[in-house]
């Protein structure tokens, strides 16, 4: 018979403490300034599409966020003359 293994908590100790404290050091791939980020848009898709939008991100390697900002960059740059 064998003994299952014990739960583990949402935040385990690490193994080395000391590269743990280091490692919070060092900046994230991800820290992005919030002042550049300061608008939200809700769009509502079916159940179906978000799962194919989180999917492809995910084969990607970046957020769902990530990518729909580079997706509507690249299909909305900026404007350098007026506007029609």
């Amino acid at each position: 018979m064998t003994a299952t293994p014990p739960k583990r908590g949402f935040a385990t100790r690490p193994r080395d403490p000391e590269t743990w404290i280091k490692a919070a050091d060092t900046a994230s791939a991800r820290a992005i300034d919030p002042a550049v980020y300061s608008a939200r848009l809700t769009i509502d898709v079916t159940a179906d599409q978000r799962a194919r939008i989180k999917i492809a991100a995910f084969q990607r390697g970046v957020t769902v966020a990530d990518m729909l900002r580079e997706l509507l960059a690249r299909e909305f740059p900026e404007s350098t003359g007026d506007a029609r």
